[in-house]
């Protein structure tokens, strides 16, 4: 057994209080592993990090064209989005070119995660819909592929739903799994989630990256997936939301990454002028570790250039106040990780 490395710390008065450990993959399209911390191989639940995978169908079927929907309903598609009302209108718009009521969005209801935007829905007397789950995107992309196929949109969450099936084949292809390799759970949103060992899902994002680094894939899915790289990076907003680090860490470093979270603390990185992927997973489950993390990987893989990283640094380090207001701590990357040895591994 490998042991976790201790990633990121809470500090306090000088002194450590708290390590989150974990582990972390650096991977070629190809499969190839370029570096690793802790454990490469240790079993992943992507969660909300699955997402790009799961909506390359839209894309590669055909779904997106007939239906017309745009690069930042597609990148909300990819997105745990914060509920704001620009990802309300863009799931809402989705439905209707699709042909769908809201009430067929099966994810469940939770309020807004965007702060603002919670306590205005809440002080307007109107109560949470399905429209403000994180997940509203994801599941509206499902139903897409549900209507351009004629397929059934009533249990459209059910594993053996054929959206699901067919969802499950292009996921483990991304990873480059068998099926049997890929394990399935159920997410919070009640589809399918996936476990994979940690490289594979650095390889799925170095494919992202770019996916004609691996000359296997064919060219219809190398097309959708320079398709659904290119709205999420210029839509970011949509792949998660103000003040949330996917969206910043997209918007610090304009089409150079593509960042999405997890819940429990996996995460996903298409380095793409490196043509790489950058998977890690805080083995604790704890999600305030991933924002120091994700900042100090993009440091140290050249992806930040040093005029960017001050726009990073509330999550880079974040401060630890008391109920005085008082800063007494901080929360801080510990990786070490030399890094990217070159910074275009296309070359």
């Amino acid at each position: 057994m490998i042991c976790p490395v201790p990633m990121v710390r809470a500090m306090r008065g000088g002194l450590v209080e708290s390590l989150h450990r974990g582990h972390l993959a650096v991977a070629r399209p190809d499969g190839a592993l370029l570096d690793a911390l802790g454990d490469p191989d240790f079993p992943t639940f992507l969660r909300s990090a699955a997402k790009p995978f799961q909506a390359i169908p839209v894309v590669e079927d055909g779904a997106l064209t007939r239906f017309s929907l745009t690069s930042g309903e597609l990148a909300v598609m990819c997105g745990s989005h914060s509920g704001q009302s620009f990802h309300v209108e863009a799931v809402l718009s989705i439905l209707s070119k699709i042909g769908v009521e809201e009430a067929a969005l099966l994810c469940g209801v939770h309020p807004p995660s965007h702060k603002l935007t919670a306590k205005r829905l809440q002080e307007s007397g109107e109560k949470p819909r399905p429209i403000h789950n994180n997940c509203s995107g994801k599941h509206a992309a499902m139903l897409a592929l549900c209507v351009f196929h004629g397929w059934d949109t009533e249990d459209y969450v059910n594993p053996g739903h054929p959206v699901q099936i067919h969802i499950k084949k292009v996921v483990a292809e991304c990873l480059g799994l068998s099926l049997e390799e890929l394990g399935e759970g159920t997410d919070g949103c009640g589809v399918p989630v996936f476990r994979a060992p940690l490289r594979a899902v650095a390889r799925g994002y170095a494919r992202l990256a770019w996916p004609k680094g691996d000359d296997t894939l064919p060219e219809k899915r190398v097309k959708a997936m320079h398709h659904l790289v290119k709205a999420c990076v210029e839509n970011p907003e949509m792949v998660a939301g103000d003040e949330r680090i996917c969206t910043d860490a997209m918007r610090a470093a304009p089409g150079r990454v593509l960042a999405k979270t997890g819940a429990e603390s996996s995460y996903g990185l298409s380095i793409l002028e490196a043509g790489v992927g950058i998977a890690f997973k805080i083995e604790d489950g704890s999600m305030r570790a991933l924002p120091p993390a994700v900042v100090e990987i993009l440091i140290r893989s050249g992806t930040l250039r040093s005029t960017e990283v001050a726009t990073l640094s509330a999550y880079h380090r974040q401060i630890i106040k008391n109920h005085r207001k008082e800063t007494v701590g901080v929360i801080e990357p510990c990786l070490k990780w030399h890094g990217l040895d070159r910074p275009d591994l296309r070359k």
